[in-house]
């Protein structure tokens, strides 16, 4: 019982780290601001992580995608723009 509520509130947490980095992303959207997914991506990464500890998929899946979103971002602009 205790293992599924751990895996439960893992999974919470997995959801708001990447709703924390959604936020975070969304001034880096605009254009000339692009190297801000630099400091984004690797709360993504750890959001990810704790997903993949939890029981269910929910929150890696919302980290993954937001990973590669920002991720072909930061590619578009160079790596820098």
């Amino acid at each position: 019982m205790a293992v599924a509520i751990l895996g439960d509130m893992l999974n919470l947490f997995s959801i708001l780290i990447g709703l924390v980095a959604l936020v975070l992303g969304i001034v880096p959207f605009l254009p000339f601001f692009a190297w801000g997914y630099w400091f984004v991506i690797p709360i993504a990464v750890v959001g990810a992580a704790v997903g993949a500890l939890s029981s269910r998929d929910t929150g890696r899946n919302l980290n993954l995608i937001l990973i590669l979103i920002f991720g072909l971002r930061l590619m578009l602009g160079g790596g820098f723009i």
